[in-house]
C-alpha cells in the first residue's frame, strides 16, 4: 500500500506546485504583461501532470475502497489551487491512521 500512497504524493505535490506556477505566475504574466508564452508553456504541463494526478488518486481509491463523494474531491483538488496540498495531507493521513488500525 505504501508505494500507491507514496506516488499519489508525488504527484500531488508536483500538480499541486504546477498549478500554482500557473495561476500565481504564469496568469498574471499574460495578463499584466501580455506574455502569453508562460501559459502556453506552463498550462500544457499542469495538464499533463493532472492526468497523471487522477490515474495516481483512482489507483489509490480503488485499492483501498474510497466512496465516490471522497474520490470527486481529492480529483478536484488538482484544479484548485491550494487544495492539493489540503487534500495529500488529509489522505496521508487517514491512510496512515488506517493502516495503524488494521495491525
Amino acid at each position: 500500500m505504501t508505494s500507491s500512497l507514496t506516488r499519489y504524493r508525488v504527484m500531488a505535490w508536483t500538480t499541486g506546485s504546477m498549478l500554482l506556477v500557473l495561476v500565481l505566475v504564469a496568469m498574471p504574466l499574460k495578463y499584466l504583461a501580455g506574455m502569453d508564452s508562460a501559459v502556453a508553456i506552463v498550462g500544457p504541463i499542469h495538464g499533463f501532470l493532472y492526468i497523471g494526478y487522477i490515474a495516481t488518486a483512482l489507483d489509490l481509491a480503488v485499492r483501498r475502497r474510497w466512496k465516490l463523494p471522497r474520490v470527486i474531491g481529492v480529483l478536484l483538488a488538482g484544479v484548485i489551487p491550494f487544495a492539493t496540498f489540503y487534500a495529500e495531507h488529509r489522505v496521508v493521513r487517514s491512510e496512515r491512521a488506517a493502516d495503524s488500525a488494521s495491525r
